[in-house]
């Protein structure tokens, strides 16, 4: 399964992005370990603001990660069923803030996902808590659309475009 993965830093110049390599890491501790080692190399004072990790599994499922200044990152999984399947989903249960279901019998299609963790993380961006959910839940949408639209809302898409060329 191919991850992508970048940080997203703000500073008084606007917002800066970098891809991160999130497959060697083995908590959610070593996830914001990871964004802050990425920002300092580009930008050492941005480690003190805002920096979000958007993640896209394969058109599978995304994860948001948000780590400030040097608080306890909070993170928001588009569907918490996939950390029986993907290793770097089941890191982001760290947080505490994720819920795992039990684990389904069978391997078939899961036609709706089911959102878990803190829905506010991107409420001072511009994506209010039940506009994170709704976007998630859109029928239509792969979570690579979604990414994109949050990226847009918080405003830092051409960084995000970029990036994924």
């Amino acid at each position: 399964m191919s991850i992508f993965s970048a940080v997203f830093s703000r500073s008084a110049g606007g917002w800066w992005g970098a891809e991160a390599e999130v497959a060697q890491v083995d908590g959610i501790d070593d996830i914001a370990d990871l964004m802050r080692d990425v920002v300092a190399a580009h930008d050492p004072g941005a480690v003190e603001g805002t920096m979000v990790l958007m993640l896209e599994a394969d058109d599978e499922w995304f994860a948001v990660v948000r780590v400030d200044d040097h608080g306890d990152p909070r993170v928001f999984l588009s569907d918490v069923r996939v950390v029986h399947e993907h290793p770097v989903a089941a890191i982001l249960l760290d947080t505490g803030a994720i819920r795992a279901p039990e684990q389904a019998e069978g391997t078939g299609q899961k036609p709706y996902p089911v959102p878990g963790g803190d829905d506010t993380l991107l409420a001072d961006l511009g994506i209010p808590a039940e506009e994170l959910v709704a976007l998630t839940l859109s029928e239509g949408l792969l979570p690579g659309d979604v990414l994109e639209e949050l990226s847009q809302r918080a405003g830092f898409a051409e960084r995000l475009d970029a990036l994924r060329l």
